[in-house]
């Protein structure tokens, strides 16, 4: 009977080494595109620091988590006038004409509403129209606080309507509390800042935004970006930053930050962008 294993051939040295390679060149070219594909999703992962999106949770992360408001119900509510209420409310679309809002002093944005007459433009902006909201989206505007806003935006595009005067507020019965309540603001935008501490307090508290430019906050030595600001005076930045404006939240979102040393970044910012203390 014939061996069957006397037809084989046996496999040279070269034969085996080869036959090896190729066996394991199937597994490591997988485990390369593996690795390959994992760090191109890390990659794609990397924080982005300047998308709108990323400026929003800057924003989120320094805002205070609770603020005290002490109201009096028995006092007189004190109207705004047209530029507060276009800096808190119109603003963030009017600055940046966002769904389709004619820009402020843009006179060819403006030209065709001012035609329409001052008590047209006014309805709209309580009705709502189109894209914008009724009062702007602020529900708590009074009629003369939209009318304000109004006027104040179509005469920076060349109209020349009367912004309403409105009912003036009843005198206070209390001088000397009121002057109590206010002198610590007053003290901090009468006395003259010191830029020098104040750089010391924006680097710790402010340079999170103004360095970079989130959410729109003017950087420091920009003096086109600070150009209107400054023409607004040093007393009314500091209100600003006491207060909070469109994006920037009170203090900064430092709540535990002293008046005096907001006073001295505020004077710091002004100094440090054209302006003259």
């Amino acid at each position: 009977m014939a061996d069957p294993h006397a037809n084989m051939t046996q496999a040279t040295p070269q034969e085996v080494i080869i036959s090896l390679l190729a066996g394991l060149f199937a597994p490591l070219l997988a485990i390369f595109l593996i690795v390959q594909l994992v760090l191109g999703i890390q990659e794609e992962q990397q924080p982005d620091t300047t998308s709108e999106a990323a400026q929003k949770a800057t924003l989120s992360r320094i805002k205070p988590f609770a603020q005290l408001v002490a109201l009096d119900a028995n006092a007189p509510r004190v109207e705004k006038s047209g530029q507060a209420v276009y800096d808190a409310v119109c603003a963030s679309c009017h600055t940046s004409g966002a769904l389709g809002a004619p820009k402020f002093e843009d006179k060819g944005g403006w030209g065709p509403r001012l035609g329409q007459g001052f008590d047209t433009l006014v309805k709209h902006a309580i009705d709502g129209i189109r894209q914008m909201p009724p009062r702007g989206g602020d529900g708590d505007l009074s009629d003369v606080e939209v009318a304000r806003a109004v006027a104040y935006m179509t005469n920076s595009a060349g109209a020349s309507f009367e912004a309403p005067e409105g009912a003036a507020p009843a005198a206070a019965a209390d001088t000397a509390g009121a002057t109590e309540a206010a002198a610590p603001a007053a003290a901090a935008t009468t006395s003259k800042p010191d830029p020098a501490k104040g750089k010391a307090v924006y680097e710790s508290s402010c340079a999170v935004c103004h360095a970079a430019g989130v959410a729109g906050a003017p950087k420091p030595g920009d003096k086109a970006a600070w150009a209107t600001r400054v023409s607004q005076g040093y007393a009314t930045l500091y209100d600003h930053a006491l207060n909070g404006i469109r994006g920037m939240p009170p203090k900064g979102g430092n709540a535990d930050l002293s008046e005096a040393d907001l006073a001295d970044a505020v004077g710091y910012l002004f100094a440090e962008s054209g302006g003259k203390l």
